[in-house]
């Protein structure tokens, strides 16, 4: 079989793309162990009550030790949860001090929802049925919004609320 100048130009650079491409992935998998989270937690989303860390009184920003805090978060029907202050008035806004180390676990009630702090690396999908988390360290000080990026209904656009990083 005879094949022309350009065909073999293009095979060869097909497969040498190929071959590229199935070496960076391996590299990543294997030598990086960068993989796919595979111990997810479940939980039954009509009932999120039942999880400990879902109960109303865990909502919210929680301070764990020294430099250490863990918020739980709850999305539903274009809002998110972050309990209750004093008042009994939904928390919108949540307070962390420059430099925390910070775990945020996020489950929704309903339909898949994002979970997304502009400026920040803080980014997940949150599915009904399981818990979504994510640590990560509040360095830079400011006031951030925590914006919904998965399309869920017809007030997606109302779906935000705020960070607050203090000195």
């Amino acid at each position: 079989m005879h094949l022309h100048k350009f065909e073999k130009i293009w095979l060869i650079f097909g497969v040498g793309s190929l071959v590229l491409f199935l070496a960076i992935i391996g590299f990543g998998a294997f030598y990086k162990g960068t993989q796919p989270q595979s111990h997810m937690q479940t939980i039954d989303p009509n009932n999120v009550e039942a999880y400990e860390a879902f109960k109303p009184e865990n909502l919210g920003l929680t301070k764990v030790d020294d430099n250490n805090y863990v918020i739980n978060v709850v999305a539903s029907a274009f809002n998110y949860d972050f309990g209750v202050n004093k008042e009994d008035k939904p928390v919108k806004e949540i307070k962390v001090p420059k430099g925390a180390n910070v775990l945020f676990q996020i489950t929704s009630k309903d339909v898949v929802h994002g979970f997304n702090i502009a400026g920040t690396n803080v980014n997940m999908m949150v599915e009904p049925g399981y818990i979504s988390s994510l640590e990560t360290k509040m360095n830079k000080p400011g006031i951030y919004t925590v914006v919904c990026n998965e399309y869920c209904g017809v007030g997606h656009h109302q779906m935000f609320a705020k960070v607050e990083v203090y000195e």
